[in-house]
């Protein structure tokens, strides 16, 4: 092979090379781009979500479309960003695995736990769920602090070998705690009359008083206790996306944009 055959044959592989190489550095390239701008370019919004957490997230049983809280918030989120919605369906064992593969861009919103942020990154939170007294509405002026539960005669009935029982407990050590096994259900036992009242997390009560019109929270002095904070998830790799969103949160906090969507999903009585 003289000089001119092997410029021939290093020109070839240089080429030959680089045409493998290429589809690598574009991998390389939009994987180094932030999630935000590849979900402008995408002109769409992948949106992980359970349908499962009634008033929060799930179908619809006319439209099996997807409504609750979550859902406006996240239409809410694309509709400012000049965007569409592409739902995913997910399940919550699913959710960090699902971020992390980028099965989804974002996902509608979850409670802050330590596991999940070891692989996940949470945005600034956009709510508080917490613990809540319900007694039918016969009952509940008789109820006016969390301090009037607490009292000889009062009966207060939880789901046995729940989180709800534990604070029954610890909250009301004067009153009769009545825990009733599965399937029966605290706030069964208040619609018979066998308890004065049963806790539960304000989200599964905002759909108890929607089911029985006999039902309702305490007054608004009764302020939830044991809260957590719901947060929406994102990648833990991509802080231009996670800053974008913490900002639409913030400013959608001090527009009262969520304390609307908390009066409409998640009433008092």
């Amino acid at each position: 092979m003289d000089r001119r055959d092997l410029a021939k044959f290093v020109g070839v592989g240089l080429i030959g090379g680089a045409a493998l190489a290429a589809p690598q550095v574009a991998q390389a390239q939009q994987a180094s781009r932030s999630r935000l701008a590849q979900i402008l370019e995408r002109g769409a919004l992948r949106v992980g979500t359970t349908g499962d957490f009634n008033p929060m997230s799930f179908r619809d049983t006319g439209s099996n479309e997807y409504q609750g809280f979550d859902i406006d918030a996240m239409k809410a989120l694309a509709a400012d960003m000049g965007i569409r919605v592409e739902w995913v369906a997910t399940e919550w064992a699913q959710l960090v695995a699902g971020i992390a593969a980028g099965r989804f861009d974002i996902f509608s919103g979850a409670s802050v736990n330590v596991a999940r942020a070891r692989t996940a990154a949470f945005s600034v939170p956009y709510f508080e769920a917490g613990t809540v007294p319900v007694a039918t509405k016969a009952a509940a002026p008789r109820f006016t602090s969390w301090g009037a539960i607490n009292a000889d005669g009062v009966r207060v009935a939880v789901s046995m070998g729940t989180v709800f029982e534990e604070q029954a407990r610890a909250h009301f050590p004067r009153a009769q705690i009545r825990s009733v096994q599965a399937p029966a259900t605290g706030f069964q036992e208040v619609l018979a009359g066998r308890a004065d009242i049963t806790i539960t997390s304000n989200v599964e009560a905002s759909t108890l008083v929607r089911r029985f019109d006999q039902l309702t929270l305490l007054g608004a002095d009764v302020q939830p206790r044991n809260k957590r904070p719901f947060a929406y998830v994102v990648a833990q790799d991509d802080f231009t996306w996670l800053n974008f969103v913490n900002t639409w949160v913030t400013l959608k906090k001090i527009e009262g944009y969520f304390d609307a969507l908390e009066a409409r999903w998640l009433p008092r009585s």
